[in-house]
């Protein structure tokens, strides 16, 4: 890789290390943990699409504009990312049920830049610097990161689907999840995406497929404590067994 491409993977990882410090003392301020002083809001549904879009939109274009070979292994690291972010931005939002809600804007612009980041260098890598010959399809890391990608994606979308069913037509009240791997953890939809993107890495074997892997936990692993903590100090009942994020252990 070029040594400009090294330097934005080194300082790129920094930041993520100085964010996941950061995300146990400040939690992000939407859904559970919404609270007043954070600016201009915006309604939840198209704040979602907003920071959501933008990724599959900037992993495409670099992805497409450049001349590395596109063999098949290529292409499903592309469907991959892109799949993954069509659920995340234009099926996911419009099942929300957050009539009224809000996020901060500041939240949704912040993660623009975040999910534009991340897909510039994961697209510019797969599609100006990398050179994956056909015969990637055959190898053990390609098929041992499908295979994980796929298991977190499930784990994801059923882990979503459980909160998505727990509400009513009309209620706004948050309920105790359960089923699934939330007999476990607190956050099953988050250990999920973790799985996903380590699966991508470990596929793709490329530093920016580690770097955005190691992003996701920078984001979520500080949130899944904090959603551990709030459904503790919420529900009186909830279940004593239950971990933040893996099960048994943390």
């Amino acid at each position: 890789m070029p040594f400009y491409f090294w330097i934005l993977l080194l300082v790129w990882n920094l930041v993520a290390l100085g964010v996941f410090l950061l995300l146990f003392f400040v939690t992000a301020p939407y859904g559970r943990h919404e609270r007043a002083g954070w600016g201009l809001r915006v309604p939840n549904r198209w704040g979602w699409i907003g920071m959501e879009v933008v990724s599959p939109l900037v992993f495409a274009y670099f992805f497409w504009a450049g001349q590395s070979p596109k063999t098949w292994p290529v292409l499903v690291f592309f469907a991959l990312w892109v799949g993954h972010y069509f659920n995340r931005s234009l099926i996911f939002p419009f099942r929300l049920k957050t009539q009224g809600k809000t996020m901060p804007l500041s939240i949704v612009l912040s993660a623009v830049f975040f999910n534009s980041v991340n897909g510039f260098l994961n697209g510019h890598f797969l599609g100006h610097l990398a050179h994956y010959p056909v015969a990637w399809g055959s190898d053990i890391r390609f098929w041992a990161g499908l295979g994980l990608f796929l298991v977190g994606m499930a784990v994801n979308v059923h882990a979503d689907e459980v909160l998505l069913r727990l509400r009513k037509p009309g209620q706004t009240d948050y309920q105790i999840p359960q089923g699934g791997l939330y007999r476990w953890v607190s956050s099953p939809n988050y250990l999920g995406e973790m799985m996903e993107w380590l699966g991508f890495a470990l596929m793709t074997w490329s530093w920016p497929g580690l770097t955005f892997a190691l992003w996701t936990v920078a984001n979520l692993a500080p949130r899944a404590w904090a959603n551990h903590c709030w459904y503790q100090q919420k529900f009186r009942e909830y279940p004593a067994q239950r971990r933040a994020l893996l099960p048994f252990i943390w």
